[in-house]
């Protein structure tokens, strides 16, 4: 008499064919948008459509925020915005579950990223991140800390605006970890607000650990794996923001972040 197959086998057999339909349609949509769409975002971002705005935003951003909304799109997520991202310069922090997070934050409101530097050699995902003004960090070293903040505080100064993720890596999508107080020293020194940014994935954030890197996943095992993922909605929750003063130091700051999003998160 055979063996009934241990549990979850037999769904993740089932769900093979519904997989591979996926693929079969968003590959060449992704090919597509890599191929097509890509180099016309890179002919419309250049030096000399730097100074031309569509409404109350810069054209070369609204190109960006475009494209990422699209692959978000081809990836399979109905994003949804809640709240309003604050104009100007600002510092925006969010929890960090994949690298799917900064196309999320991006077709939203762009924002210069502070990244590991490893990202910028990641393919697709890491020349978006280039032209999409990341700042990067080599973890691990403080004269690297050191200039990141420095370039912080120069954009904020020139009312732009940056993102973290103060977390400082990514976990297993199920819990957010403590957020490094030190980041937040560019916004205090500047005099612009932060504003927390809740990332849920899936109906009520269940898709949490789906999205995050399993054990020892690579970055393009992880991007296949999403490829084929079904369709489920996302959510970029735009928080209450965290107004400048002299009264909030920059732990108070962070730990009253990280709160906010842990809120929203459970709400």
């Amino acid at each position: 008499m055979n063996a009934s197959p241990p549990h979850g086998v037999a769904g993740a057999r089932s769900a093979r064919p519904a997989r591979a339909l996926r693929y079969l349609y968003r590959v060449p949509l992704l090919v597509l948008h890599l191929l097509v769409s890509l180099p016309v975002v890179l002919l419309l971002t250049t030096r000399l459509t730097a100074g031309l705005r569509w409404g109350d935003e810069r054209f070369n951003h609204r190109v960006i925020r475009a494209w990422s909304g699209g692959l978000m799109w081809i990836f399979g997520f109905r994003l949804r915005r809640v709240g309003t991202p604050l104009p100007g310069a600002a510092m925006y922090v969010a929890n960090h579950v994949s690298w799917i997070d900064i196309p999320a934050l991006h077709s939203q409101r762009m924002m210069g990223f502070v990244a590991k530097r490893e990202i910028s050699r990641w393919p697709v995902v890491g020349w978006l991140a280039t032209r999409g003004e990341t700042i990067f960090h080599s973890r691990g070293s403080a004269e690297s800390l050191g200039g990141v903040l420095h370039e912080m505080l120069s954009r904020l100064r020139g009312g732009h605006s940056v993102g973290v993720f103060p977390e400082g890596g990514t976990r297993n999508g199920r819990e957010i970890g403590p957020f490094h107080a030190r980041i937040f020293l560019a916004a205090v020194e500047a005099g612009v607000p932060v504003q927390p940014v809740a990332l849920r994935y899936g109906k009520d954030g269940e898709a949490q650990p789906v999205v995050a890197f399993a054990p020892k996943e690579s970055f393009l095992a992880n991007f296949l794996r999403l490829l084929g993922e079904p369709a489920r909605p996302g959510e970029v929750h735009f928080l209450i923001p965290i107004a400048p003063g002299a009264e909030e130091g920059r732990r108070r700051i962070a730990d009253l972040a990280r709160q906010r999003i842990i809120d929203a998160m459970n709400g």
